[in-house]
């Protein structure tokens, strides 16, 4: 069975081919995925690693992680599942008070307590 690793810590300059390489020392690398800004295209600085093996995962984790790649000392842990993100639609993130949420308490962020009047 797959196990996904996360991979803080990367350079800018690293790419998803340089990372797959990187982590074939450890075993064999289903996917490899630098995560990186949707309008810039940018790196984010971490990605993630799946190796084939939990046994691979956990061999990649003991001998790789706080090595150097592309001159930055990597972060490699057990990546955690993906939870639900909050938000529920709603203008404000869904947070009680945020943006056009004067109904339930909240002011807008910064604007006068002025009553809400339809």
């Amino acid at each position: 069975m797959a196990s996904k690793l996360y991979v803080g810590g990367l350079s800018y300059s690293t790419t998803t081919e340089g990372l797959r390489e990187f982590f074939t020392q450890c075993g064999t690398v289903e996917s490899a995925t630098v995560i990186t800004d949707k309008f810039s295209g940018q790196s984010k600085g971490f990605g993630f690693v799946e190796m084939s093996t939990t046994e691979e995962a956990q061999q990649a984790i003991a001998q790789l992680n706080g090595r150097e790649l592309d001159g930055r000392r990597l972060i490699v842990n057990t990546a955690n599942p993906q939870g639900a993100r909050a938000g529920g639609g709603r203008p404000g993130g869904g947070r009680p008070g945020g943006f056009g949420d004067r109904r339930a308490g909240g002011f807008g962020g910064g604007r006068s307590p002025k009553p809400f009047r339809w």
